[in-house]
């Protein structure tokens, strides 16, 4: 039974003897610690989560826009070398609208001199946001999807819950007049580059870590890997944060290598995938994890209540 969650310091990586999962507490700017996590393996898959060059409850910087370019071309250059020849790369991003939409555009027109191609611009609906009664509110997530090579996509992974109702679009298909139900292969829509249909995480939510403020939903995760790697792939993630890639590479029988440079959010990354294992859970929901970058309970309440399986 496992009643203790491995510690971290800068350096250190845990290797998950169940399903071949890392965590590293590295810093992805450094070619050396991503070549340390990798091992000369290669990525189908990379999901990074960088912050957005916004201060939120003062965990994150606020760099000068040259700056952060600077620094984030450092990690797409260390992520682009570990894919493999055929890969995808998927960057959550955000655009201010209170400071001319930074650092989306700029950090688009570093992208255009890297290996990698832009393959679509996807929007993901927050149920939250920010506005004034002058503007609209911003709800928006930006989602760059890059490929290297010709990598793979499933498109059953994009297909979403929503069932098809509106009938029409009229097409003559070997001389007969169809419309779009008959030629459907699937009774739901599929979900394109506006996901409206995934649930920002909050703390209502069994995924929910609170304390994490930059956390992903799992049903955002899953569409992604699921679409873009097959089992037994490995996907890399090296802002792991809330562990979300990682849990749900787990559930989706993948590989992840992930890495954080703070410990703390390495150490939720490994209590979230044994808290998983052993209770089933997704994560503490209302439960207070996490304040001021430190964490509020011990192991045990970390991994939960033992099952009869963890007795044996």
């Amino acid at each position: 039974m496992i009643k203790k969650i491995p510690n971290f310091e800068y350096g250190v990586i845990w290797e998950d003897t169940v399903s071949g999962h890392k965590i590293g507490c590295l810093d992805i700017s450094k070619q050396e610690d991503v070549e340390k996590l990798m091992q000369n393996k290669k990525a189908i898959l990379a999901v990074q989560d960088p912050p957005y060059n916004v201060d939120i409850n003062d965990e994150f910087g606020n760099l000068p826009l040259e700056q952060y370019i600077i620094w984030s071309e450092k990690w797409v250059d260390n992520t682009i070398d570990i894919l493999d020849k055929n890969s995808s790369l998927y960057v959550w991003l955000g655009a201010d609208i209170r400071d001319v939409l930074q650092p989306l555009p700029d950090f688009i027109i570093m992208m255009r001199n890297k290996p990698v191609r832009i393959r679509n611009f996807i929007t993901m609906r927050n149920q939250r946001g920010y506005g004034t009664q002058k503007n609209w509110m911003a709800i928006r997530q930006e989602l760059l999807y890059y490929i290297k090579g010709e990598p793979i996509f499933n498109v059953q992974a994009e297909y979403t819950d929503i069932p098809k109702k509106t009938k029409g679009y009229y097409k003559e298909v070997n001389g007969k007049v169809t419309e779009n139900f008959e030629r459907s292969k699937s009774l739901t829509i599929r979900a394109g580059n506006v996901w409206h249909d995934i649930q920002q995480v909050f703390y209502l939510m069994h995924e929910n870590i609170e304390g994490c403020f930059a956390q992903k939903p799992l049903k955002s995760a899953k569409r992604i890997i699921e679409a873009s790697s097959n089992k037994g792939d490995i996907v890399v993630d090296f802002f792991g944060h809330s562990g979300s890639t990682l849990l749900q590479a787990e559930l989706s029988k993948r590989k992840c290598y992930t890495m954080d440079i703070d410990p703390t959010y390495c150490k939720i990354m490994a209590a979230r995938l044994l808290h998983f294992r052993r209770t089933g859970e997704t994560g503490w929901g209302r439960t207070k994890i996490l304040k001021d970058g430190k964490i509020l309970v011990n192991d045990e309440q970390l991994l939960g209540a033992p099952t009869l399986l963890d007795l044996v």
